[in-house]
Order: C-alpha cells, then structure tokens, then sequence
C-alpha cells in the first residue's frame, strides 16, 4: 500500500493533524466521474473515521472536492478532497465535528454540519490524476474554505 500525508480533522476536541492515508491499487478501470479513483488507487480515509461501517468499504464514505476558494478567480493549482463518513456501524448519525465548529462560528449551522473525522488529501494537478504528499502549512487554506463550506 502506497501512503500520503493528509491532515485529519477529528470530530473530537482534538487539533487537526497530519496522518499518513492509505491507498491501494485500483483493480479494475473505474468510472471517471468517480473523482477520488481517478489517480488509479483507491483511497482508504475509513482507517481514520470512527465508528464508520467497515463492511461497506467506500461506500461508507463519501467525499467533498475542494477546487477553489470563495472570491477566487481561478481553481487552485493543487486541488483537495474531503473524505467524510456517511455510514455509521450502528444507524446513527455521526457526532458534529467540534474543529469544524469552532472554525465555522456563527456561520455554523447544525442541519448541514460536517460530521465525523474528516481526511483531507491533496491532489497534485486540477484533473485529480495523482494525489500527493499534504501539510499543516495548508491548514489556513483547507480552514478558510471549510469555514465557509457544508457537505452535500
């Protein structure tokens, strides 16, 4: 298995912190819309995301793309994905995430919060082709769009 560094927001009151993300071969030529294959290994954020259902491998899980900033003319150069949980073990939902919270403020609306651990991987080109290594020294980047931004 191939790693990167990625930065994971827990859902806790722990600070966000670079984790090394495992991903795996692709086994088979995936739909292209399918953005987080696209670079031909599959991504495994589950291995971060508490009380997440393991039995629906990445089903479970479902992911935001980070292309570009508010007021921003053009997309950024090295584009993100967020990776949320969507299936917990048992039926529930999953906690509201305490960091992303506290960055939202008074923009903060539990309805659409963000919830469970959240694992931001960085891609390396605008098409999503080859994810590469990310670091805390793009927390203030990754913190102003998601004080900003909900999940679909």
């Amino acid at each position: 298995m191939a790693t990167f560094n990625a930065i994971l927001f827990p859902a806790d009151d722990r600070p966000p912190q670079e984790v090394l993300l495992m991903t795996s071969p692709l086994s088979a030529p995936e739909d292209p819309s399918n953005v987080p294959l696209r670079c031909g290994r599959v991504p495994h954020p589950e291995l971060y995301m508490d009380y997440i259902a393991n039995q629906f491998g990445r089903n479970a899980w479902s992911y935001h793309l980070i292309e570009a900033l508010d007021g921003m003319l053009q997309n950024l150069p090295t584009p993100y994905i967020v990776f949320y949980p969507v299936i917990s073990r048992d039926g529930m939902s999953f906690p509201v995430n305490k960091c992303i919270r506290e960055i939202q403020g008074e923009r903060f609306d539990e309805k659409r919060a963000w919830r469970g651990n959240l694992v931001i991987a960085k891609y390396r080109d605008a098409d999503f082709a080859v994810m590469t290594d990310a670091s805390m020294a793009e927390f203030p980047i990754i913190k102003n769009y998601l004080s900003t931004h909900h999940p679909r």
